[in-house]
């Protein structure tokens, strides 16, 4: 019996694993945890400055999330399926927090559409999962 509780709870406190809200602590409340990774480069060169990339999150992220974000400078790299060549670029980790809704979603969805046009971009990778947070 002991055996068993101690796997049941190793299963439910596993990393990744999807949280309702009965998992919560009292006093925590379900949340949305989303991280989009923005790369800078154009082609092989760095396209997205410093300067636009500020520009980015003043006029599009932070009206669409004015609560809180978070945003990190990260190097990323990917292997090009076309040559198998690995390709190493500069890039921007965008980290929220937000209450689970259609409406985030959404606001989120904008926001990777609008970089990849403005900064001829193929794609954005986002991860989302739901946590308990406690603010």
């Amino acid at each position: 019996m002991r055996r068993a509780a101690v796997i049941l709870l190793s299963i439910l406190i596993m990393p990744g694993a999807p949280v309702v809200a009965a998992d919560c602590p009292a006093d925590m409340q379900v949340r949305t945890a989303i991280e989009l990774y923005f790369g800078r480069n154009i082609g092989e060169v760095l396209g997205v400055s410093d300067e636009a990339w500020s520009k980015f999150l003043d006029e599009e992220i932070t009206p669409r999330f004015p609560d809180g974000l978070t945003v990190t400078t990260i190097d990323g790299q990917w292997q090009d399926k076309g040559s198998g060549r690995i390709v190493r670029e500069p890039g921007k980790l965008l980290s929220l927090i937000v209450e689970p809704s259609a409406v985030a979603t959404a606001k989120v969805g904008e926001l990777i559409a609008l970089y990849k046009a403005r900064h001829k971009q193929q794609s954005v990778l986002m991860t989302q999962r739901e946590i308990c947070a406690l603010f």
